[in-house]
């Protein structure tokens, strides 16, 4: 699994021009699955979300993880985030899970960060969605749960 972490003052997401989902400060993830992935990439991209440190302490230093300052996570399904763009002009897409396997692990994720204490807020399945954030920092990061960055 892949994700796009960017810390935020605020952020929401739109479908069909009304809000499914919103957050104050905390984190927008893009989130996407890849077809070798199973629930133990769910769970350790979860966890890793939750612990980290990526917020600024009182020192000004980034010492604290979302969960240490109460924020929320805003989950956005992002299959494009598996598009190879290595050959030709057009990505391909074949490293991408089926969109029900997907959606299983996706699911599975969401569920993770709930029982990790986190307030989360979901974007819709495969839907058509416009995403609004104000980037805090900029802070943006990328996870792999199969560590290849």
């Amino acid at each position: 699994m892949r994700a796009v972490l960017q810390r935020v003052s605020e952020a929401r997401v739109e479908v069909a021009g009304e809000v499914v989902g919103a957050i104050g400060p905390g984190l927008l993830v893009l989130l996407g699955v890849g077809s070798e992935d199973g629930a133990a990439d769910a769970a350790y991209l979860a966890e890793k979300t939750a612990v980290l440190r990526i917020f600024e302490d009182g020192a000004g230093k980034m010492n604290l993880s979302v969960a240490d300052v109460g924020g929320a996570v805003l989950v956005v399904s992002q299959f494009t985030l598996y598009g190879d763009c290595r050959k030709g002009r057009r990505p391909s897409f074949t490293p991408a899970a089926p969109p029900r396997v997907a959606e299983e692990l996706y699911r599975e994720y969401l569920m993770r960060l709930r029982a990790l204490g986190l307030e989360v807020a979901t974007g819709v399945f495969q839907a058509e969605m416009r995403v609004h954030l104000v980037n805090d920092g900029p802070v943006t990061l990328l996870l792999d749960s199969h560590k290849g960055f």
